[in-house]
């Protein structure tokens, strides 16, 4: 049995302990969903008219229109927060002090405070009017500074032999940024950036505590105005929207593995088939097929640095 990196390998009676471990905590953890259901069904909250409100065409309207706003939100917040985080990632790595400093502080400041605060911070001293302006800013100051941060250690994974060689070629400060680190660096880090987009959808429910109507405060308002047999529909409500809620989620992080295996296809590719000649001499002569190899695969030194010249360089 081999052993892991991270870990030695139970043996024997620890995987018969896990897996004892591992049904219990199952049995436990069906038995409390079973007492919940139980008890909420007792008290009514599962009857079929707390479901049946979802058939109203208001209602269903209210929550399209809930989502719509919602998805709105995000999609400014997601653009505000990606450029902000540029824009402060270089800030940060720049040689001007000053700008460097500047740019740390920014970022320590918004991601020490509440992101609540800030929000309602926006809301109240500029933007009363426009809650949903008020909330997408909240959410690109907040989300911006962890998204600097994330492209920020991109950029600094990147083999300095890169930066160096690009600058040995006569680029500027600017174009080894825009060229070879921030598209390596993007590369690299998008699990973590989307991971912080899908944060950032989330994050939209906090947009309640400004009343801006977001999928949270339509919920909220269709669960404590509409009864039902003496009861609001709380948990019905609940349920549906959080649904909708991991719905999307899942959806972005579709979207995150599609572009993600996209761009390794695009980072790796697969190279043209090789000609009937050359592949004939493979087949037949052993000599030259060991010399091809040698010369299409780098392992030469000379041909390896011919091939990186020709690349210039671009993996990583």
């Amino acid at each position: 049995m081999s052993a892991s990196v991270l870990f030695d390998a139970p043996g024997p009676k620890a995987v018969i302990r896990n897996r004892v471990y591992a049904v219990l905590g199952t049995l436990a953890i069906l038995g409390l969903l079973a007492v919940t259901i139980v008890r909420l069904s007792d008290k009514g909250h599962l009857a079929p008219e707390m479901w049946d409100i979802f058939n109203y065409a208001g209602i269903r309207q209210n929550i399209a229109d809930a989502i719509l706003a919602t998805l709105k939100a995000f999609g400014i917040a997601a653009v505000g927060s990606l450029v902000l985080g540029v824009l402060l990632a270089v800030a940060r790595l720049s040689d001007h002090k000053p700008v460097r400093w500047l740019a740390t502080g920014f970022i320590e400041l918004f991601r020490s405070i509440p992101l609540l605060i800030t929000i309602y911070a926006v809301w109240v001293g500029f933007l009363t009017d426009y809650s949903m302006w008020a909330l997408a800013v909240g959410l690109s100051i907040y989300n911006g500074c962890v998204q600097a941060e994330v492209l920020r250690a991109g950029v600094n994974s990147v083999p300095k032999g890169q930066r160096e060689a690009a600058y040995a070629l006569g680029m500027s400060k600017t174009q080894v940024m825009t060229t070879v680190l921030m598209p390596q660096a993007v590369r690299a880090m998008l699990p973590t950036i989307i991971s912080q987009l899908v944060v950032t959808l989330k994050d939209t429910s906090l947009g309640f505590i400004i009343l801006y109507p977001e999928l949270l405060q339509t919920a909220r308002l269709i669960a404590s105005n509409t009864q039902v047999n003496g009861m609001y529909p709380y948990v019905s409500t609940i349920v549906v929207v959080g649904a909708i809620y991991v719905a999307m989620c899942l959806a972005l992080s579709a979207l995150a593995t599609w572009i993600e295996k996209r761009g390794r296809r695009a980072k790796t590719g697969i190279g043209p088939a090789a000609p009937a000649g050359n592949a004939a001499a493979l087949g037949g002569d052993a000599g030259n097929a060991a010399a091809n190899t040698i010369l299409l695969g780098g392992g030469d030194g000379g041909a390896g640095g011919a091939i990186d010249k020709g690349t210039g360089g671009t993996g990583s």
